[in-house]
């Protein structure tokens, strides 16, 4: 029993001593606070002029900041829109390419090395004919539209612009116009690719009237006259951009075996930088004036 109070005795006298050393440390603790924050000296009260410097500070940089954000998304904006243009903007093709599927590049590529027939010139090319490995006759023009020594040979973006109009002459469809069926990029020239018409153009047609070789009708006649009317109609008002012809005359008028009226050479010339080299049959007058046509075919 008093081994059991002795230590119990023990016990309560070591709580009693944490809770004094506790207590200690404790005011200990707090002296060494009280004197450490006697020996910070008070902040001087601030000044007006003072709060001016610092208003002024705060204002410049958010006047620093805002314009440092608008700079970079300017410069953002602009790079965003070169890159945007650079990767739209339509690949320099050098290889044939081609719109029908009765032509191959190969037999194309193999037809244009050989010797082709001479079919007729004008101020912007000649026209040949031959024949490609599958048996089918084509027509082709080997447009020259740049002078020698002249600058647009190099520039990639005239030739760029020069792709890009013979792919939307490509697309157009109609009775009475000539259509597009490949072209190939050369370094000076392009050769263009047409069905060959055996007939012949209204030009050959008057020639052999006038020799009494060939006799026309009233009705063949108006027939080609209508014809032409339609393919110039389609051109200047259903066509999106309109297209004007700038070169229309009988050596560009083509007649197929029952005499239908088929329009050639037209847009081509807008593709010439020298528009007087390219325009050797009728322009209405006012194309020159201001780019602008009538309505009176």
């Amino acid at each position: 029993m008093g081994k059991r109070r002795y230590s119990t005795q023990i016990s309560n006298n070591k709580d009693t001593s944490s809770l004094l050393f506790l207590f200690i440390l404790c005011l200990y603790y707090t002296t060494v606070q009280c004197q450490e924050s006697s020996k910070v000296t008070p902040p001087f009260p601030s000044t007006p002029t003072h709060s001016k410097n610092g208003l002024k500070r705060i204002l410049v940089s958010i006047f620093l900041g805002v314009l440092t954000g608008l700079t970079g998304a300017v410069v953002f904006a602009f790079v965003v829109r070169f890159l945007v243009r650079y990767m739209k903007r339509t690949p320099i093709l050098k290889g044939p390419v081609i719109f029908s599927p009765k032509i191959t590049p190969k037999s194309l590529q193999s037809a244009l090395e050989n010797e082709n027939q001479l079919l007729g010139s004008s101020s912007n090319g000649k026209y040949y004919r031959t024949v490609l490995d599958n048996g089918l006759t084509i027509a082709v023009k080997r447009f020259e539209p740049f002078e020698i020594g002249s600058p647009e040979r190099q520039s990639k973006s005239v030739k760029r612009r020069i792709q890009q109009e013979l792919e939307m002459l490509a697309s157009l469809r109609h009775r009475n116009l000539m259509s597009l069926r490949a072209y190939v990029r050369e370094p000076d020239r392009f050769s263009l690719v047409y069905d060959c018409v055996p007939t012949g153009s209204l030009e050959d047609a008057m020639n052999r009237v006038r020799e009494n070789e060939l006799q026309l009708g009233w009705e063949v006649r108006l027939r080609i006259a209508v014809g032409v009317i339609k393919g110039l109609r389609y051109l200047h008002f259903d066509c999106v951009p309109q297209i004007l012809h700038y070169n229309l005359k009988p050596r560009n008028v083509i007649l197929d075996a029952e005499f239908e009226p088929r329009l050639a050479d037209f847009g081509l010339a807008k593709l010439t930088p020298n528009l007087d080299r390219a325009t050797s049959g009728y322009s209405a007058p006012e194309c020159f004036q201001n780019c602008s046509f009538s309505c009176f075919i």
